[in-house]
């Protein structure tokens, strides 16, 4: 009788030992950042599935896809992400971004495309700092007969692009979309006051239950520390927008983040080396490693949680209320129908260093 007690006490030990290591593991996992509640990985797998942009934009405002979960607003409910494609000769990108309310968006991410031949294109997605506490930056890993050598010596400079495999996206279909002869760019009609009838709104998933389906795409995508079509950057800050509200709501836990980053950089691991370029701390992606062959300079976004520097041209969203004008930053696309008219409009941000 007592053997029988004593194996039963054992066992309920180790269940509550298992259980609070498994917590705290979450707890570890978890950065308490708005952007643990979206998946890059997943966005750049659903925009690899998708015909078109439109199909796309739906696809990320589904609860069956387990990629969106962010509810920045804080009104118990996911927010709507709508998308605003901007194209400049073979370079494109793709505004992912969050319907705050009636008078302000936040930017998530953008998705940054560059046709570079023929049969040739490059991609990569790029988290927003006011979401992730600096630029994370990923791309699809290398798999069979889907990469290329990308040599900086024949093609943009090496600064941003180091020579090395690089996935070619042609064959996704959307990319095949985007590139036809007759597209015309996509700018989401959807604003705070009308959604698709499609679309019905739900509540954000506890991070324990959420990040599963998270790291469930990890596995075909890695967080790299270069940025590999510089013009992109160049089409987007003009036009990135960001919320007031977001950057207050977040405004603590960001700037604990970054200044925790700082040390890590800064910080000789076990082996003498230390954080840098080369050897970057992948943001929640899985456990998947980038090796760059050469160095590279990293985009980390902003070491200050504050508007007038998150970037240059930088709209900050918020002060006008909106009837159908303007899209985001200015006009995004030629017809193009904003966040309820001045999306993002309002005060413009002060110009950092």
């Amino acid at each position: 009788m007592n053997i029988r007690h004593y194996f039963t006490a054992l066992a309920v030990c180790l269940t509550a030992a298992f259980t609070a290591h498994a917590q705290e593991q979450q707890t570890q996992d978890s950065t308490g950042l708005p952007g643990d509640n979206f998946s890059l990985q997943g966005a750049l797998d659903l925009f690899k599935q998708s015909p078109s942009p439109e199909a796309f934009e739906k696809s990320l405002n589904s609860s069956d896809n387990k990629v969106n979960n962010l509810d920045l607003n804080d009104d118990g409910n996911t927010d709507y992400i709508r998308v605003v494609n901007k194209k400049e000769n073979d370079v494109q990108v793709f505004i992912l971004q969050a319907l705050v309310s009636s008078t302000e968006s936040q930017d998530v991410a953008v998705i940054e495309l560059e046709k570079t031949g023929e049969n040739n294109a490059i991609i990569q997605i790029i988290g927003d700092p006011d979401i992730y506490g600096e630029s994370v930056i990923t791309e699809p890993t290398e798999e069979t007969d889907n990469a290329f050598n990308y040599s900086p010596a024949t093609h943009g400079p090496s600064a941003y692009a180091p020579e090395g495999i690089v996935v070619n996206v042609w064959l996704w279909p959307c990319v095949r979309y985007v590139y036809a002869p007759a597209y015309t760019v996509w700018v989401s009609p959807w604003t705070w006051v009308s959604r698709p009838v499609w679309y019905h709104p739900w509540r954000p998933l506890p991070w324990r239950v959420y990040h599963p389906y998270r790291y469930a795409y990890a596995p075909h995508y890695v967080v790299v520390p270069v940025r590999r079509i510089p013009p992109a950057r160049v089409i987007y800050r003009p036009v990135r927008t960001t919320s007031v509200t977001v950057i207050n709501r977040n405004r603590v836990v960001v700037n604990n983040y970054r200044t925790t980053r700082r040390v890590e950089r800064v910080t000789p691991s076990r082996n003498g080396n230390y954080n840098g370029n080369g050897g970057r701390n992948n943001y929640n992606n899985g456990g998947r490693q980038y090796t760059p062959s050469r160095p590279g300079t990293a985009d980390r976004g902003n070491n200050s949680y504050t508007p007038s520097r998150a970037d240059r041209g930088t709209r900050v969203s918020g002060g006008r209320t909106n009837n159908g004008g303007r899209s985001s930053g200015g006009r995004t696309g030629g017809n193009s129908r904003g966040n309820g008219g001045q999306n993002g409009g309002g005060r413009r941000a002060t110009r950092g260093n």
